[in-house]
């Protein structure tokens, strides 16, 4: 093994001419704030639509319980009771809803299906009528199949219903 001598030592070479970036800069920032404006938008816009549809995920969690009670015989009637009420509030709840207050029978039904983005059954508006102002004996003689058909109507209405903004 040899020692190195400092006349084995190379000369490095000059550095490269300094080139200015600046216009490519000025590009690259312009670029950055708008790509920070457009996350910036998208995020508020997602929050005011969160926000917007707060209505739609309680009622939802109350479709739920209801969906619940309906396992029940002893808690069958109050939910479904409850339900034409829920419904009603939520087409109130709704940006521009109020318009849905006194809104009944066919006037009701094409209210909820001009808000529904899928085909809703054609007698939704008289089996909630039925829940809410039939006997007691009338809703209780009603079939497990039709109360869960019934309760998955007013939860497709519920998950799928478009909101004029």
């Amino acid at each position: 093994m040899s020692i190195p001598r400092i006349d084995q030592l190379l000369e490095l070479p000059p550095p490269s001419p300094v080139v200015s970036y600046w216009p490519q800069t000025w590009a690259w920032a312009v670029f950055a704030l708008l790509l920070v404006a457009a996350i910036a938008t998208g995020v508020v816009w997602r929050y005011r639509r969160w926000r917007r549809d707060l209505y739609r995920r309680e009622a939802l969690v109350l479709l739920d319980d209801l969906g619940v009670a309906l396992a029940d015989p002893a808690r069958k009637l109050a939910a479904l009771r409850q339900l034409p009420a829920l419904v009603k509030r939520v087409a109130l709840s709704m940006p521009g809803g109020d318009v849905a207050g006194p809104l009944g029978g066919a006037a009701w039904q094409a209210c909820l299906q001009g808000r529904s983005s899928v085909p809703l059954p054609a007698d939704l508006d008289q089996r909630l009528a039925i829940l809410a102002y039939a006997p007691d004996s009338h809703i209780e003689a009603l079939s497990e199949e039709e109360s869960r058909s019934l309760l998955a109507a007013c939860r497709q209405w519920v998950e799928v219903h478009h909101v004029a903004a």
